[in-house]
């Protein structure tokens, strides 16, 4: 891939990440009353969200390398 790419793959991505984080949001706020499966799929939601965290801090590396001064 190439940088333009990178970098286009690198918003979706965090676009992604941000939709999570509202969605984990909102079923933390419905789920209140309690329940098992919203449980589950907020723990689902949580792990998807980690791995697109590590997705990105590999695209950031790979854009951003580090300067050793």
């Amino acid at each position: 891939m190439n940088e333009q790419e990178l970098r286009k793959r690198l918003e979706m991505l965090r676009s992604e990440h941000r939709d999570l984080d509202a969605a984990i949001a909102a079923l933390s706020v419905a789920g209140d009353g309690g329940g098992f499966v919203d449980q589950l799929q907020i723990a689902r939601l949580k792990k998807r969200k980690l791995q697109l965290k590590d997705r990105i801090a590999i695209i950031e590396d790979t854009l951003l390398p580090d300067i050793i001064a």
